[in-house]
């Protein structure tokens, strides 16, 4: 039962290239550190099936992929836009289904990742949506995550669970700061036998509420595991794989730069090594520096 570790993102992660990798090949790069990538992009706007297509062609088949779910899909968005995807919420998830096709077919999807915002609890009426949602995804591989904590109340806990088992949702179970309801624990429960995602958020409790600032996102996951906790978490990684025969593992942690070092730290705990057979805490090599010669 195999543990695949990843990074959300592979753009910003500077610190698995040289300054030699241009920004076109930094997947082909990336493919050499890790099993699994997280698109984020999707998030933001569709993507075009191209895309995809090409992401796929241009990577070893040792890659796989998990695609965030676009926001007018999962109420983050507002303003026009939201408006057009929940006026026409059919034509919106065919356009995302359509998106990642090329990935579905060559057989390198993992799971499209349904994150709800911090204000979708725990009612009747989001029920209704999350089965109208699994209704629309018919035949891909979904995987949930909240961010109220009244989906994990000891109230809900697991009725949300049993939930996710009968309509066929991969839970996405989170490490993130503790702070108040727009923050959900850490529950190590698989709820479906193929699959559980793990997603590393970080600990910044201080940051973690702060949407509003400016640069919300540069603190919101400023954040570095320590050893123990990666220890920790490397016991309940174990764990999940008694309940579920893959366990994909993403970590967010990139406000600073830490998810890739702790990703790779990770693999070492686990005693895995790059999918290009290396160490995965081999330092990164650097191109010769040449001595300038002072001739005149």
């Amino acid at each position: 039962m195999p543990i695949h570790i990843g990074l959300a993102g592979w753009g910003d992660q500077d610190a698995l290239y040289g300054p030699n990798v241009k920004a076109k090949d930094r997947l082909k790069e990336y493919a050499k550190h890790f099993p699994l990538v997280e698109v984020d992009s999707s998030f933001y706007a569709i993507q075009p099936p191209e895309r995809f297509a090409k992401w796929t062609e241009e990577t070893p088949e040792s890659l796989h992929f998990i695609v965030k779910a676009y926001q007018g899909m999962t109420g983050h968005q507002r303003g026009p836009a939201a408006a057009a995807a929940a006026n026409d919420p059919d034509s919106t998830f065919a356009a995302f289904c359509d998106s990642i096709m090329p990935v579905m077919e060559a057989g390198r999807l993992r799971a499209a990742l349904f994150q709800y915002p911090p204000w979708f609890d725990c009612t009747r009426d989001n029920v209704r949506i999350l089965r109208e949602t699994k209704r629309r995804m018919e035949g891909i591989p979904v995987a949930l995550e909240f961010r109220h904590q009244s989906w994990f109340t000891e109230e809900y806990r697991e009725r949300t669970l049993d939930f996710m088992r009968q309509e066929g949702w991969v839970h996405s179970v989170c490490d993130e700061p503790q702070a108040g309801l727009g923050s959900i624990p850490t529950v190590l429960e698989a709820t479906d036998e193929a699959m559980t995602v793990v997603r590393f958020h970080g600990r910044n409790a201080s940051g973690w509420n702060q949407g509003g600032a400016p640069n919300w996102r540069d603190v919101r996951y400023l954040y570095r595991y320590n050893s123990d906790e990666l220890r920790q978490w490397a016991e309940y990684l174990q764990q999940l794989q008694q309940q579920s025969e893959h366990i994909c593992v993403i970590f967010n942690n990139n406000s600073g730069g830490d998810a890739a070092d702790n990703a790779k730290q990770m693999m070492a705990l686990l005693g895995q090594l790059r999918p290009d057979g290396r160490d995965p805490l081999e330092p990164r090599e650097e191109p010769p520096q040449y001595e300038q010669l002072d001739l005149f």
